[in-house]
């Protein structure tokens, strides 16, 4: 199978650690294609920057159409464009915060989402709830860090990571700990070795569902919600209807 994942911001090398976790747990016949949307912020963290995020995406998914790829992940934890690109697409459309959150209800009842910066706690509770999850969250916990500066200070980003994941366990409950942010990839099992608990990278639990997704045959349903969008006229934005 061949799978498309997109990051919504433009920042190049973010799209090849993005690539690089995936492939290290996709399946040895899974084919993966990993590009950067054409336009966009360099960094995604407030609700301005996802909306600009989505229309790149979408450029994107429309394009990979033509392609013929089996599946689409959407790597960015805030999920933008997410249910649009399903409308486009009847090949699954999978965003990497849905998906992470989904797996992690499958292996502990209450999870906590570790992310950045401070201000995106709206846009991180926004997205739990509209997946219908608020139950299942026990804490969004963030670190006052700007995401385009994840890997000039990694190792102080572990550190803290750590820090407000214990707080997370003791004082808010967390059976599992999702990392937030594309950006974090790689850190997973680290975290999880000094934590002795899951913590579950989102592109990676993307890539396993749509595997899964392939597997069993599904696609994105046609049903009502997700039919294509009405045909109308749309001025300035780049051809992705």
């Amino acid at each position: 199978m061949r799978i498309e994942i997109i990051n919504p911001n433009t920042t190049k090398q973010m799209t090849a650690k993005i690539d690089r976790v995936a492939r290290k747990y996709k399946r040895p016949e899974t084919e993966i294609t990993s590009v950067t949307a054409s336009c966009g912020p360099a960094s995604i963290e407030n609700f301005f920057d996802e909306a600009l995020g989505s229309v790149g995406v979408l450029e994107e998914i429309k394009r990979g159409q033509t392609r013929g790829f089996d599946g689409f992940i959407i790597a960015c934890f805030g999920d933008p464009g997410l249910d649009a690109g399903r409308e486009l697409s009847q090949a699954p459309v999978v965003g990497i915060g849905e998906a992470a959150m989904l797996l992690a209800c499958t292996i502990a009842y209450r999870f906590s989402i570790l992310s950045m910066p401070k201000r995106s706690l709206a846009s991180l509770e926004e997205l739990v709830r509209r997946h219908g999850l608020e139950s299942r969250c026990a804490s969004i916990r963030l670190l006052d860090v700007p995401v385009n500066e994840l890997d000039a200070n990694m190792n102080k980003v572990t550190r803290l990571l750590l820090n407000e994941a214990r707080k997370a366990i003791e004082e808010d409950g967390a059976e599992a700990i999702l990392l937030g942010c594309a950006g974090l990839g790689g850190l997973d099992k680290q975290l999880e070795k000094e934590l002795r608990m899951p913590v579950i990278d989102g592109v990676v639990a993307a890539v396993k569902l749509i595997e899964a997704l392939h597997d069993y045959g599904l696609k994105t349903s046609k049903f009502l919600t997700y039919k294509p969008p009405e045909r109308k006229r749309v001025i300035g934005f780049p051809n992705i209807f």
